[in-house]
């Protein structure tokens, strides 16, 4: 059996959902609350491959630390994932990994069909 991690923020709603979809279809996550343990830059590399996003498109647009840190203008790849490694607010979430997949849960049907 393959594992199964969640980058998870407990205090985000759709976050939850995702940890309770999990449970309810059996699937023995690893919970990862990347807020207190943030992911390495080599496991934020291999996430957005696995997701085929840039960094941008992975990062939380609307949060008042993207607009404190004025990460608008910056196209430099590199340097917006060492932004989200050293704030991993930045990162969207939910996201769940399984057998070298990975799928935001906006909307949760991502990850049911990750899943399947």
């Amino acid at each position: 059996m393959s594992k199964t991690i969640v980058w998870h923020n407990p205090r985000c709603s759709k976050s939850r959902n995702a940890v309770t979809l999990l449970e309810e279809k059996g699937v023995d996550a690893e919970v990862v609350k990347y807020l207190d343990t943030p992911p390495s830059r080599q496991e934020l590399i291999e996430v957005l491959d696995m997701l085929g996003l840039s960094a941008r498109g992975l990062m939380r647009t609307k949060e008042a630390i993207y607009k404190e840190l004025g990460i608008k203008d910056i196209n430099d790849e590199d340097m917006l994932i060492n932004l989200m490694v050293a704030n991993p607010k930045l990162i969207e979430r939910p996201i769940v990994i399984k057998d070298g997949k990975a799928a935001i849960g906006r909307p949760i049907e991502n990850i049911v069909a990750l899943l399947d």
